[in-house]
């Protein structure tokens, strides 16, 4: 491959050398090769400049960068303003735009963006639209999932699993699109189909995140400025300031008239089997769905899904049938075992966010609210404390075992679990054993029960002295039923 195909639709300037032939393009010093092209990239903790003569020396024949090295001893350097912005466009030229072959789908906002990117690819996939998704739970496609280290991963990685797609069938992909991930470029190198921002609230301010809640929104509008069609809840408090700036066509979803889709009518629905939410849609057409997700603020994430569907070929009975049918793995997940009663896994592993769906629970009404939980081992105890105070306040049964006890041990981690228990009046029973703590809910639920196995979620593993041990609690509970 030539050099200046990769950078084409750059802003570059040859410092020393010109084009020629290479092999790979390479962002990590340590998997370069001979006739490699290496891009510096500067990120919060490391700037990888200090690694280009390393690079040289293990063969790269490229080097890409933003800052002067004195004396670089390299057959081509190529300068940039910024490396990052740079390799999201080389990428996706060196795996050959495959995001122009596909539907192309980004999703930002606080909360929501994981279950409303599951809704869409259900809704498409039930209209004939094999669809990828690239965020929290990873790279899905199919039912394959491909691990990443961040809900957006590094751009080389997005346009590698963007060409994996085309290769395997998709027709479209979601991608959840950070904050930091639009900051640092991640989302480059694609001008997207559809941008859907689902909410905004005080999160990621900090020294490696975004200094003020300014800049933070400011990261996230800038996605409609690389999309052809924004969709934006309408009823988010900075609804204005995201369409002020917006440099694409706008639609807007919520509970207003005046929006383009609107809701009206919600209600929580529980049956056997079932727990979710219906509303009545508006606009555009007139139906009733119902969503397979608890919680009345689905309602929204529903809304955008069928706000960027609608445009993607889906009919209003795919709609219907993918909100029905959606999983999001380990977010308040169904795992059927009885008409009986409820379970679900969630990945809630502190206090608020075990608050959050607890509370969401209660509006069911359940016979009994039951939470499985444990905590983190080499973690601030007071975590422990307040997740022991949160379930003991919010649940009628907690039952309290391990997870990833890393390098403590379960039954002191179980301990400063029941300080935060003993200051209320909720029950519980201590199980250290997980597998035997899943099997005891199951055994003693009653019908009407909703149990919660809190802390896990879509993680499929047990972390414990070093060692990550697999575990699934999908697993686990087909395991016991089996035993049956």
């Amino acid at each position: 491959m030539k050099l200046s195909a990769l950078l084409q639709n750059t802003d570059h300037t040859y410092i020393k050398g010109g084009d020629i032939d290479v092999n790979n393009l390479v962002y990590d010093s340590r998997k370069v090769g001979a006739g490699d092209v290496f891009v510096c990239l500067k990120g919060y903790n490391v700037d990888a400049h200090k690694f280009a003569r390393s690079a040289v020396e293990q063969g790269a024949s490229a080097i890409v960068l933003s800052d002067p090295i004195d004396d670089l001893e390299c057959e081509t350097v190529v300068k940039v303003p910024d490396t990052r912005a740079a390799l999201a466009v080389l990428s996706a030229n060196y795996f050959g735009n495959p995001a122009k072959e596909l539907i192309s789908i980004a999703v930002t906002g606080t909360k929501g963006k994981t279950t409303t990117a599951a809704m869409i690819q259900s809704i498409l996939g039930e209209a004939g639209i094999k669809t990828g998704t690239i965020g929290t739970l990873g790279i899905v496609i199919g039912d394959e999932i491909y691990k990443t280290n961040n809900t957006t991963p590094e751009s080389f990685e997005i346009q590698q699993a963007l060409r994996r797609m085309v290769n395997e069938g998709c027709k479209a992909f979601v991608i959840e699109a950070s904050s930091l991930g639009l900051k640092w470029h991640r989302t480059d190198g694609v001008f997207y189909d559809y941008g859907l921002f689902t909410n905004f609230s005080n999160d990621h301010i900090g020294d490696a995140e975004h200094a003020t809640m300014e800049e933070y929104l400011e990261c996230k509008k800038l996605l409609f400025k690389q999309c052809r069609l924004g969709l934006i809840n309408r009823d988010s408090q900075v609804f204005d300031s995201v369409v002020k700036d917006a440099q694409c066509e706008l639609e807007t979803f919520g509970f207003d008239e005046t929006c383009d889709v609107y809701a009206s009518n919600g209600e929580l629905t529980r049956k056997p089997g079932f727990l979710g939410v219906s509303f009545d849609v508006n606009g555009y057409d007139s139906y009733r769905v119902n969503v397979g997700v608890p919680g009345k603020f689905n309602i929204y994430n529903a809304l955008g899904a069928i706000a960027v569907c609608r445009h993607c070929g889906a009919d209003k009975d795919a709609i219907c049938r993918g909100l029905e049918k959606v999983k999001v793995k380990g977010r308040v997940e169904p795992v059927h075992v009885s008409d009986n009663f409820t379970l679900l896994i969630d990945y809630a592993h502190n206090a608020l966010s075990m608050e959050n769906v607890l509370t969401t629970l209660r509006k069911y009404n359940p016979n009994r609210l039951i939470t499985m939980f444990g905590a983190g081992g080499n973690r601030p105890k007071i975590r422990r404390y307040e997740m022991g105070e949160t379930s003991g306040r919010l649940s009628d049964l907690s039952v309290i075992t391990e997870d990833n006890s890393r390098f403590e041990e379960v039954e002191d981690i179980l301990a400063d679990i029941e300080i935060g228990l003993a200051k209320t009046d909720g029950k519980y029973v201590k199980i250290p054993n997980r597998k035997d703590a899943i099997r005891y809910c199951i055994k003693n639920a009653c019908d009407g029960d909703i149990i919660v196995l809190a802390g896990k979620g879509h993680e499929d593993y047990q972390e414990i002295k070093g060692v990550k041990y697999h575990m699934d609690e999908r697993e686990l509970i087909a395991e016991i039923l089996a035993e049956k």
